[in-house]
């Protein structure tokens, strides 16, 4: 387990820190530190503000990703999922929410609006080379796994 510093924002100072809803829920749940309520409309979106800030160690990052429950009852999700955090990145948080729901959606103080997941990194780089070795896939995308022949 790491351990990992977080600085509380003024505007988000009594906000709780982000938690796991349960022990074993894979993403630690953040809240809207909105000032006033922010109205989406249906195709509307929204920079919505954490009131955190963090600092991962290099080799990690943070993901933030779309809540089951917003997406399925309300047509809300997260825009750039999932949102990438980088280690070297020291500002607020912010969740940029989009409403493809049919109604008008409203994110209110201290509501739960997004998961974060902190993951590790592969210290990958690329190497150019003329041809890829063959696979039993190849060159087929989009699709081409779920296809009967």
């Amino acid at each position: 387990m790491i351990s990992i510093p977080v600085q509380r924002l003024a505007h988000g100072s009594e906000l709780a820190l982000p938690e796991r809803a349960t022990a074993a829920s894979a993403g630690l749940d953040l809240l809207a530190a909105v000032e006033e309520e922010v109205i989406l409309p249906p195709g509307g979106r929204a920079l919505i503000p954490t009131g955190i800030a963090l600092a991962l160690p290099v080799g990690y990052e943070g993901q933030v990703r779309p809540r089951s429950g917003l997406a399925l009852k309300h047509g809300v999700t997260v825009l750039n999922s999932p949102g990438t955090i980088d280690a070297d990145y020291r500002g607020e948080i912010g969740v940029i929410l989009i409403n493809h729901g049919e109604n008008p959606f409203t994110v209110r103080r201290g509501e739960r609006i997004a998961q974060l997941i902190i993951a590790a990194l592969a210290d990958a780089t690329l190497s150019e080379v003329d041809s890829l070795p063959g696979s039993q896939r190849g060159e087929g995308g989009f699709g081409s796994t779920g296809q009967k022949t």
